[in-house]
């Protein structure tokens, strides 16, 4: 705040419509009362986002590792949410003869995780889970990292490209599961099937078990439909990083290695990719981590909603099915919960650990 201060000796000059020097106002400046430090600028700014995320991520991480290694696990009336006072109810319950119904006693150990690990139905949606990231991650980057380049260089009508490629990622996935189920069609009138006619091929059932009069979906057609949801989906949100990337890159590199006569294919090696590290970085953890936690996309595609199960069959029979780490967890979360938590808990192990090994390798690959 500023306050203006007039010389007391102040006395008007010619026509009385200026001041001398020592009769011009002058300027201080006052201080504030309260001088607050960068560090409580930021806290203040941050305790509302700590807070929410402590509520809704911090907590249930720990609650979630808590019940995993719990035996008998069951929620008690009146013990609240928290794992631990759900525990010593449970103990108490136990060993209370008046209850009409017996209490199975809680322990601490890690049965839990053994059952997960030795189970077949765990270790083949792990299989599911990691075929589908290996096939869809690389593909989906490289196929939005291509789009990327080629709108980068167009100039007309870009907007209307990057609106159609932009539309999966603001579309619902339920919505996008259904257009997939009518292009994957058991009839001829499938858009895959007629696609499929133009090289001789009969028509069939891609994802539809039980269809009479076509040939049945097998454990790979049906991969094939759920790889082709998942790049189609994920390519959005990547193609919009990767055209922020390209327009922060110096135009500079691309004349003088014109100048130099390198080819497009050159220049795309050794200069676009590696000034995209920070971005192919960013979009290769984030892949990963969301490929690991692939459920929705499997669920719109082959899920039945009369299961009994809550979470629906993933395709069928056990030969055919495409169930993911996550559709283990949730079709455990009612009967098994202590099973469902272990699984969740050795899912964030996992992708703890690749997002470590690729953080290593960065620190060589990723130019900033």
């Amino acid at each position: 705040m500023r306050k203006i201060v007039k010389s007391p000796d102040a006395e008007a000059s010619s026509g009385g419509t200026s001041l001398k020097l020592s009769e011009r106002p002058t300027l201080e400046t006052r201080k504030p009362k309260r001088n607050i430090s960068i560090s409580a600028k930021a806290w203040i700014a941050l305790i509302p986002a700590l807070f929410f995320l402590t509520i809704f991520t911090v907590y249930p991480i720990i609650n979630t590792t808590i019940i995993a290694f719990i035996n008998n696990f069951n929620w008690q009336d009146g013990a609240g949410s928290f794992a631990l006072s759900n525990y010593f109810v449970q103990l108490a319950n136990s060993q209370n003869p008046d209850l009409l119904t017996p209490v199975t006693a809680p322990s601490f150990g890690f049965q839990n995780f053994y059952y997960v690990l030795t189970s077949s139905e765990f270790l083949r949606s792990l299989l599911n889970t990691a075929i589908l990231t290996l096939v869809s991650v690389p593909l989906t980057i490289l196929i939005s990292l291509l789009i990327a380049v080629f709108l980068n260089s167009l100039k007309w009508m870009r907007g209307v490209y990057q609106t159609i490629f932009f539309l999966p990622y603001v579309t619902n996935t339920i919505a996008l599961g259904m257009v997939f189920n009518v292009m994957f069609g058991p009839y001829e009138s499938g858009l895959v099937n007629q696609f499929m006619s133009l090289f001789g091929v009969s028509a069939r059932s891609w994802i539809s078990t039980g269809i009479s009069g076509v040939i049945a979906p097998t454990r790979f057609t049906m991969g094939v439909a759920i790889i082709t949801y998942t790049v189609w989906t994920g390519i959005a949100f990547k193609i919009l990083v990767f055209m922020s990337g390209l327009a922060s890159i110096d135009r500079q590199y691309y004349d003088a290695a014109r100048i130099d006569g390198s080819s497009r294919f050159t220049i795309f090696r050794r200069i676009t990719v590696p000034l995209l590290s920070p971005q192919l970085l960013y979009i290769t953890i984030t892949s990963f981590i969301g490929s690991f936690k692939a459920y929705t996309g499997v669920m719109s595609l082959f899920g039945n909603g009369s299961a009994n199960n809550g979470a629906g069959d993933f395709g069928g029979a056990s030969t055919t099915e495409w169930l993911t780490v996550v559709g283990y967890i949730y079709a455990n979360r009612q009967l098994r919960l202590p099973v469902a938590a272990a699984g969740s808990v050795v899912l964030l192990i996992i992708i703890l650990f690749i997002t470590v090994i690729q953080m290593q390798v960065s620190k060589t690959r990723v130019h900033y």
